[in-house]
């Protein structure tokens, strides 16, 4: 995994921004900003939140702990309007064994119909 200061460091080179410009929106000194990404002062917690909102990421992303950007809300927002990430992850931790290994199985064959579909259709072919 990524230390954070790789992270915040990529993510503003990524958008083309100067130091400066992410600086102000912590309302912070581009020098200071600068210690930082360098690792010379550790990044406080409203400076996390105020990156993770600018970025539009999560804080578990940009802390290194998962390289999932989109966070609880994103992920939620994937799964089904009506139906939360935690509620599934409950759902399918309170099945037994067999159901839980028979999810787990109907997820790859998915994943595999998935991939032969999307080849078939950049070789020309109807799925």
């Amino acid at each position: 995994m990524k230390n954070y200061t790789e992270i915040i460091r990529g993510l503003r080179v990524d958008k083309d921004l100067k130091q400066i410009e992410i600086a102000n929106v912590l309302g912070t000194s581009q020098q200071h900003y600068s210690k930082y990404e360098t690792g010379e002062y550790e990044l406080p917690l409203r400076a996390l939140i105020a990156l993770a909102d600018y970025y539009n990421v999560s804080a578990d992303f940009l802390t290194g702990r998962t390289e999932c950007k989109e966070g609880v809300a994103g992920i939620n927002a994937k799964i089904k309007a009506d139906y939360s990430a935690g509620a599934l992850i409950s759902d399918v931790l309170s099945l037994d064994a067999a159901g839980r290994a028979a999810v787990v199985e109907y997820i790859e064959m998915r994943k595999m119909k998935q991939a032969c579909a999307k080849k078939k259709e950049q070789d020309g072919q109807r799925p």
